[in-house]
């Protein structure tokens, strides 16, 4: 008999812990189903003093925002011109011009885009990591990772926008207005993301003094891993396996002493 009722309050123990674990499970499928939903429905802002309109106002602004990134990353941004856009959208050159007074705000638009979505991940995907170290490593996921496309943006593909990035996103700031451009905002996003790393960086080891230069090394230098990787691949180790997300997250926790 006291076997037996020692049996039955272990089932009931097993059965209590279970139940525990069910519970949580579905808070935490619930937590990230809401968050899921808030961003899905979650609109891409960008600095308003880039543009003349916002393109994602209506049907012909989002094709030119759609159809700028495919003829850019055919043709590259020093060939890429309105007139050459407005014939493949079938619009003249002047109405796109109601949107973006020249090319260079229309990469700064396309640069800022990209920048707020990688932002958008960074928020999501770490939100519920309470250790730091791992929480730093997904961070430089984020950021170095081979993009995907999502879903939630149709007219805009995110796989080719990266491959401009990768190749063109330096001409957004490599001008001699970059100094006006910054002041009047039109990094801020830019500028967001590397700050939003620099204090994962500093949360995780308080005492680091360059947390700032390590997050903004590892986002413009996991471009360049990129673009060595499909074009100089003798002068980088990120082939045949190995990630630009690799070679920064083992360059990150070595630098920290993690």
């Amino acid at each position: 008999m006291v076997k037996s009722r020692s049996s039955i309050e272990q089932s009931i123990k097993a059965i209590a812990l279970f139940s525990k674990i069910i519970v949580i499970l579905l808070f935490l499928q619930l937590n990230n189903l809401i968050m899921h939903n808030l961003l899905s429905n979650l609109k891409i802002a960008v600095p308003e003093k880039i543009f003349v309109k916002d393109p994602e106002s209506s049907a012909l602004g989002k094709r030119i925002i759609e159809h700028s990134i495919l003829l850019i990353n055919e043709i590259g941004f020093d060939s890429f011109t309105f007139k050459k856009l407005g014939i493949i959208i079938g619009s003249n050159e002047s109405s796109i011009y109601r949107y973006f007074e020249s090319k260079h705000k229309l990469l700064l638009y396309l640069s800022s885009w990209y920048w707020a979505w990688i932002e958008y991940q960074l928020v999501f995907e770490t939100h519920s990591i309470n250790n730091a170290t791992e929480k730093l490593k997904k961070a430089i996921d984020i950021v170095c990772r081979t993009t995907k496309e999502d879903s939630n943006f149709s007219h805009i593909n995110e796989i080719v926008l990266n491959r401009i990035i990768i190749n063109e996103n330096s001409k957004s700031f490599l001008t001699k207005e970059v100094d006006q451009e910054n002041k009047d905002g039109y990094f801020v996003i830019y500028k967001r993301v590397i700050h939003r790393l620099r204090d994962i960086i500093t949360q995780t080891v308080p005492n680091y003094q360059y947390a700032s230069s390590l997050a903004s090394t590892i986002i413009e230098g996991s471009l360049h891993q990129h673009f060595l990787r499909d074009h100089f691949s003798s002068m980088t180790d990120c082939k045949d396996g190995v990630t630009p997300s690799d070679f920064y997250i083992n360059l990150t926790l070595n630098a920290l002493k993690l």
